[in-house]
């Protein structure tokens, strides 16, 4: 008797057969690769036994280089040799402020590319090498074609670098299954969903302090399901910014006003290794051009305070967000290379009144979980619980008056649809104009603008009539789709947000602290728009009333009644929302006795003609 092969779905539909699936840490300063073997998650090294793979990229005339081989080109070629590339990703030529040794190409409001012997390279090719690199790597360990892989992001990554992220992964030559946020990533490394006989929601802070990026996530494991309460950080601040504070302080001390570009990498290369020294040694020794400077651990703290004192204002802020208290988080985990520092320690040990978790190696753990998740939606475990990451900026779209209708809150769990029906403005109205916006402000003006379509087709009917039903949705990797659809004809339109460059640290920053800023003023500005908008529906219903009826009144209430709109349109030139609705209730006074005017007019139209025993007889 045969026997049948029977294979759960999403498995292989032969038992034997493993499916291999990757997860990659795409870092800033390394990235690195790992994978689930006999059930243990492990990293993958080279043929030479390095784990970490340095994220750079030497480009010489006729070969590219790579990690450790490209490393020495930091300072003898640093034009052509491009490193940290991570902070370039999905962003405008415009917000990179930093210094840098490279020659940008491109216009201001998009992702540049960088100029190099062997051309024009953009951030999603460069990203793509090295992705490529740690592709070959595993297939190379592995000895087997890789099906799947889970590359991270950080958790405060906007769409746009988001889908340069998975851009990049598709021009390696991946199958992306998903993009997975860092923080969690780390969660499931350490296994906190796996902790034994929880009776209660347990709250986790993911410190996350690499290279170029900074992440701060407070994730809750309640009832078998981990879920991100709240999320921040800035995209563009890491160890590199701890060197160049270094440098920073160093040029001050000797008086050197600019370094040149040879200079700068090698000042940049003595403070990395400074800082990493003072971890196990009280006083180090600094060269810059060729003079030594003693630093130790006091005066390296005092350097560095600027930049932890923004990871601890961003920590408070995710505290509140979340609506915790210091004595509602269970465990404080590093995660990031640059958590090595005792001085990163020391400033998470004294803010959160505990000794934080760096057990697993914090330049590997994201990795690890990424090939946990990897290997659980490539279909070779179903064990593991839920993740949901969240938005980390509220979307919405823009309503008459410049409002912003926001239809998913910041920190709502992904994926997520959303859906809403709005309506016309105008009598006739046959088009509609979706804008996209993401922010936490009432007003249009002061929010990002994702991207616009428009709806076409509306049968024309009286406006208000039309009945549209917008949808967002976000799917897992964070990247967002909107269609727009009216219900009686069918007719819809979309668009994928795919903008070509991301928030700047300082947008994303300033996005939400302004939204708690001016949240009083938003309210009132808000109010105001309204009050504005309903006015002039009112004007408009009123002149074209007027336009046909204006003989059913006598010259006094005319005159009256356009002395009143007069006025409310005078007070609509003005900020005064009191004034603006005493105006419009003034005009009421008018407008309503000759709506009934109007009304009476289309009752005596209807009688006439009749006779009472029409009435009396209609039964």
């Amino acid at each position: 008797m045969a026997l049948l092969q029977i294979a759960e779905p999403g498995q292989s539909s032969a038992p034997h057969e493993h499916r291999i699936a990757i997860g990659i840490d795409l870092g800033t300063t390394h990235s690195l690769v790992a994978t689930v073997l006999s059930g243990k998650a492990k990293v993958l090294n080279d043929e030479q036994g390095r784990v970490l793979l340095p994220s750079i990229v030497h480009y010489a005339n006729q070969k590219t280089q790579f990690g450790d081989d490209a490393k020495p080109f930091l300072t003898t070629d640093p034009k052509n040799t491009i490193t940290s590339v991570k902070r370039f990703m999905g962003r405008s030529k415009a917000d990179i402020k930093f210094q840098h040794p490279y020659t940008l190409v491109g216009e201001d409001n998009q992702m540049p590319a960088f100029e190099t012997t062997q051309g024009h390279k953009t951030p999603v090719e460069i990203s793509a090498e090295i992705l490529k690199q740690l592709k070959d790597r595993a297939e190379s360990s592995l000895k087997n074609e890789i099906n799947g892989a889970v590359i991270t992001v950080p958790a405060y990554f906007d769409e746009a670098q988001r889908q340069a992220t998975r851009d990049a992964a598709q021009l390696a030559g991946l199958n992306v299954l998903r993009l997975l946020n860092e923080p969690t990533a780390a969660a499931v490394a350490y296994g906190l969903d796996q902790e034994a006989n929880l009776e209660h929601d347990q709250n986790y802070v993911i410190y996350d302090l690499g290279g170029g990026t900074f992440d701060v996530s407070i994730l809750r494991f309640s009832q078998g399901v981990f879920e991100v309460l709240a999320t921040g950080g800035h995209t563009a601040l890491g160890g590199d910014d701890l060197d160049r504070l270094i440098v920073k302080w160093a040029k001050k001390q000797l008086n050197i006003e600019t370094l040149d570009d040879v200079a700068y990498a090698h000042a940049i290369v003595s403070a990395r290794q400074a800082k990493e020294a003072l971890t196990d040694i009280e006083l180090v020794e600094l060269k810059l051009v060729d003079q030594l400077l003693t630093l130790d651990r006091p005066t390296f703290e005092d350097i560095i305070k600027v930049a932890l004192d923004k990871t601890i204002s961003v920590c408070k802020r995710v505290m509140r967000d979340a609506k915790l208290e210091l004595d509602d988080i269970q465990n404080v985990v590093l995660v990031g290379g640059s958590t090595r520092s005792y001085a990163v320690q020391k400033a998470v040990r004294e803010v959160f009144n505990q000794e934080p978790l760096c057990t697993i190696n914090p330049d590997e753990v994201v990795a690890i979980g990424a090939s946990i998740t990897a290997n659980q939606l490539i279909g070779n475990s179903k064990d593991g619980s839920l993740l949901l990451d969240v938005t980390p900026l509220s979307l919405g779209l823009e309503t008459m008056g410049g409002l912003v209708e926001r239809l998913i809150s910041r920190n709502t769990a992904i994926p997520v649809a959303r859906r809403q029906e709005f309506t016309t403005y105008q009598d006739g109205q046959t088009a509609m104009l979706i804008h996209v916006v993401q922010g936490e402000r009432d007003l249009v003006e002061n929010c990002r603008s994702l991207g616009r379509f428009v709806l076409r087709g509306i049968p024309p009917m009286v406006a208000g009539q039309a009945r549209i039903e917008v949808t967002y949705q976000v799917d897992a990797d964070g990247l967002l789709s909107v269609s727009a659809k009216e219900t009686t004809s069918g007719v819809q339109a979309q668009i994928d947000i795919k903008p070509s460059y991301g928030l700047s640290d300082t947008d994303m920053e300033r996005l939400l602290v302004d939204g708690f800023k001016f949240a009083e003023e938003d309210k009132n500005l808000r109010h105001l728009q309204e009050t504005k908008v309903e006015a002039k529906r009112e004007l408009e219903a009123l002149e074209q009333a007027l336009k046909v009826d204006a003989h059913l009144l006598d010259n006094e209430k005319l005159n009256l009644l356009s002395k009143a709109k007069t006025h409310l349109e005078t007070q609509l030139e003005t900020s005064e929302i009191k004034a603006i609705e005493d105006s419009v209730e003034q005009l009421k006074i008018y407008s309503d006795a000759f709506a009934a005017a109007r009304m009476n007019q289309h009752i005596d139209a209807a009688l006439k003609g009749t006779k009472l025993d029409d009435w009396s007889n209609s039964n």
